[in-house]
């Protein structure tokens, strides 16, 4: 949101950074503890390099990959990133069963795949778990209707929630994909993300951040 910055509230020691990644211009996200050195990234959809770089860069070790869902914009880079850095990759085994699929993977539409035949999932993750990376906390918020399995991150210690493709800056996910239901994505916003602290910022997977307060006062969808 304009006149803010994202970041203020943020401890020192804390990273929090954005990278728009791959064709689709997907935001992928890196949290770090630079204390611990542990760190997370979320939706890594593309541009491993440049990912592990900032990892490297930022002395830190990769504890955990994050998938708010299985779409190939969010997952394409995530066993590559993996096999450079380390670290688990977490998904709602929800949306695990649709991997291989061709169709709800999204990627063949452009010819895409994952890039791996191996595609495991290390961790599942559900509804209200609390994910603890040193001073990192995540809690996991289930949030279905774009995917049967999305979740959002409420990072705590920052007041962020990170909301893969549930909701936008005055929009919503696709509902229209394999597994999608509009009215399921509604519900998981009214209960799950309004009812968080009006001032938490809000994180897309795609486009500009937002603020709970602000969408639920604007966005048309919940009008």
């Amino acid at each position: 949101m304009k006149g803010r910055d994202p970041l203020a509230t943020l401890a020192k020691d804390l990273v929090f950074e954005r990278f728009v990644v791959g064709m689709l211009q997907t935001n992928c996200y890196l949290l770090g503890d630079r204390g611990s050195r542990r760190a997370v990234v979320v939706d890594p959809g593309g541009d491993c390099d440049r990912i592990a770089r900032r990892i490297t860069e930022e002395k830190l070790q990769l504890a955990a990959i994050l998938n708010t869902h299985n779409h190939f914009d969010h997952v394409m880079d995530a066993w590559k990133l993996k096999e450079r850095l380390g670290g688990e990759i977490y998904l709602h085994e929800k949306d695990q069963p649709f991997l291989r699929d061709s169709i709800t993977g999204m990627g063949s539409f452009f010819g895409l795949s994952p890039g791996t035949s191996d595609m495991e999932i290390d961790r599942n993750y559900g509804d209200g778990e609390l994910l603890r990376f040193g001073a990192l906390e995540l809690r996991v918020l289930e949030t279905p209707g774009h995917s049967p399995g999305h979740v959002s991150l409420h990072f705590l210690p920052a007041g962020l929630v990170l909301v893969g493709d549930t909701l936008f800056a005055g929009s919503i996910g696709r509902t229209d994909f394999p597994g999608g239901s509009y009215e399921q994505l509604i519900r998981s916003v009214r209960e799950k993300i309004f009812p968080l602290d009006p001032q938490t910022m809000v994180f897309p997977g795609h486009g500009p951040e937002t603020t709970v307060a602000h969408e639920k006062r604007t966005n048309p969808f919940f009008r």
